[in-house]
């Protein structure tokens, strides 16, 4: 029984919200195609926030229904799992999350600054993992591609005589101001901040804070580019492969 009641602790606020919010997940979560889509976008309201339209695809996991709020137009691929137990998660308007990301805020140890924010006309990329212990905080066009991780916590390890299990947590957040381009299996770790207009290079590990409009790559990842008026033009006069409007 003890193990029941935490399992359901960490599934939804109360048994009575655990039971509601499954209960449509169970009848309609699963109902593939557009009709689906439709039929979620009018029932899910009864279980979560909503401004506007929301399109929510079929098989989606959301745990603490009652703390997510999603914006005018956003949309949940298939696969994507939400686990926001308090202080919730907010996804802005416009914004993609795709096939197979996980965003959990994951605070069991009621740490104060927990949660994920994202803002408008963001993209997720597939099979990301966002976790918000000390809070995430992602702005407007911001871009991550497939089989990123945005991780705001970390274990201590200094004592060599105790398990690391034993020696806590930090959780100093992690913030991703406009317009970021995150490449490819790139990991951005708690107490970093990415400045507005840069790029992270796929496969980089960022452990301190990046300056706005550089480019950043490598493990940990160090300044490579510096993105100014002067270097666009030079790329422009020289670039080869044609470039397309999305």
């Amino acid at each position: 029984m003890n193990q029941l009641r935490l399992y359901l602790s960490r599934q939804a606020d109360g048994i009575g919200r655990y039971i509601w919010e499954q209960f449509w997940q169970l009848l309609v979560g699963w109902v593939p195609t557009v009709v689906g889509i439709a039929v979620r976008a009018v029932l899910y309201r009864l279980i979560l926030r909503m401004d506007g339209l929301a399109a929510i695809e079929n098989n989606t996991r959301l745990r603490f229904a009652s703390r997510i709020k999603l914006g005018k137009g956003s949309y949940l691929d298939q696969g994507v799992y939400i686990h926001a137990c308090p202080n919730g998660v907010e996804i802005g308007e416009g914004t993609y999350v795709m096939h197979g990301s996980v965003l959990h805020v994951y605070n069991f140890r009621n740490l104060p600054n927990s949660g994920i924010w994202i803002g408008k006309n963001s993209l997720i990329g597939e099979m990301n993992v966002i976790r918000g212990q000390g809070g995430v905080h992602i702005g407007d066009r911001v871009y991550t591609s497939p089989l990123c991780q945005i991780i705001a916590v970390n274990h201590v390890f200094d004592d060599p005589a105790r398990p690391f299990v034993e020696q806590g947590i930090t959780a100093e957040g992690i913030w991703i101001e406009d317009d970021v381009w995150i490449g490819s299996g790139a990991v951005i770790l708690d107490g970093v901040r990415v400045g507005k207009g840069a790029v992270v290079a796929a496969g980089a590990v960022v452990t301190r804070d990046v300056p706005p409009h550089v480019v950043v790559g490598g493990v940990p990842a160090k300044v490579i580019k510096e993105i100014t008026p002067e270097a666009a033009k030079i790329a422009q006069a020289t670039r080869t492969a044609r470039v397309y409007q999305i």
